[in-house]
C-alpha cells in the first residue's frame, strides 16, 4: 500500500516540474501590454530610459544670444552706439557749478508760469527776458551765430495714427560750451536740470526715433 501511493505522488511531482518549466519558458517570450506589435518597429526611448542614460529624448532648443553690450537698456546689441546722440556730454565740476546757478534763476520763473496755467511760447519768451539771456541764432545749416537761449515749442509725439504737438515750450541755456541748462514747461509738470550739451541737439535732449 505503501508503494501504490508513493508512485503517483512521483508522476504527480514530475507532472509539475515539467509544467513550471513550461511556464516559465512562455513567460519569457511574452509582449506586454506597452510593447510594438511584432514587425513594428521599436518604440522611442521612453522619459524614464532618457533618465537612466542620461541621454536628452528631445532637441535642444535654441539659447539666446552670447553677447550682450555692457549699459544696453535693452539687451540688444549695439544699443549703446545707436543711442549715442541721447547722452549727454561731460562737464567740468566749474561749469557744472555755473549751470546750476543759472537753473536756479530760470526754475522760479517756470514754476511761476506753471503754477498759473501759462506754458505757451510766447509767455515764456518774455517771462525769460529779464533774465537777460540773448536769444540764439542758427544758420540754414543749424550752425550757432550767437546767443545762449534758445526757446522752442513741444517736440511732436506720435499718438494713435498720426504726430501731435503737446502744449507748452522747452528751453535750452548755453552756459559753457561743456554746460548746459535743459528745461520745460507744460500742462501736466515742469522741469529745470543741468547737463553737457547732446552730441546732435545742444542744449535741447533729443526727441526718440520716429
Amino acid at each position: 500500500m505503501v508503494t501504490s501511493i508513493r508512485a503517483p505522488r512521483r508522476r504527480c511531482a514530475a507532472a509539475a516540474l515539467l509544467l513550471s518549466a513550461a511556464l516559465s519558458l512562455t513567460g519569457c517570450g511574452e509582449r506586454r501590454g506597452t510593447d510594438a506589435a511584432p514587425g513594428a518597429p521599436d518604440p522611442l526611448p521612453s522619459a524614464s530610459a532618457s533618465a537612466s542614460t542620461g541621454l536628452d529624448a528631445s532637441p535642444s532648443a535654441p539659447g539666446a544670444s552670447p553677447y550682450v553690450e555692457p549699459g544696453a537698456g535693452d539687451g540688444a546689441p549695439h544699443y549703446g552706439e545707436n543711442n549715442a546722440h541721447r547722452r549727454s556730454g561731460e562737464m567740468s565740476p566749474a561749469s557744472a557749478k555755473d549751470a546750476r546757478k543759472e537753473a536756479d534763476r530760470i526754475e522760479p520763473v517756470l514754476k511761476r508760469l506753471w503754477e498759473a496755467g501759462t506754458w505757451d511760447l510766447p509767455s515764456v519768451r518774455a517771462a525769460l527776458q529779464p533774465l537777460g539771456y540773448e536769444e540764439e541764432r542758427t544758420g540754414p545749416k543749424g550752425e550757432r551765430l550767437g546767443g545762449t537761449i534758445g526757446i522752442r515749442a513741444m517736440e511732436p509725439r506720435f499718438q494713435g495714427d498720426h504726430y501731435v504737438t503737446p502744449e507748452g515750450t522747452r528751453v535750452g541755456l548755453r552756459v559753457h560750451d561743456d554746460a548746459c541748462v535743459t528745461a520745460f514747461v507744460q500742462k501736466t509738470n515742469y522741469e529745470v536740470k543741468t547737463n553737457g550739451p547732446y552730441m546732435e541737439s545742444g542744449c535741447f535732449e533729443p526727441p526718440f526715433a520716429r
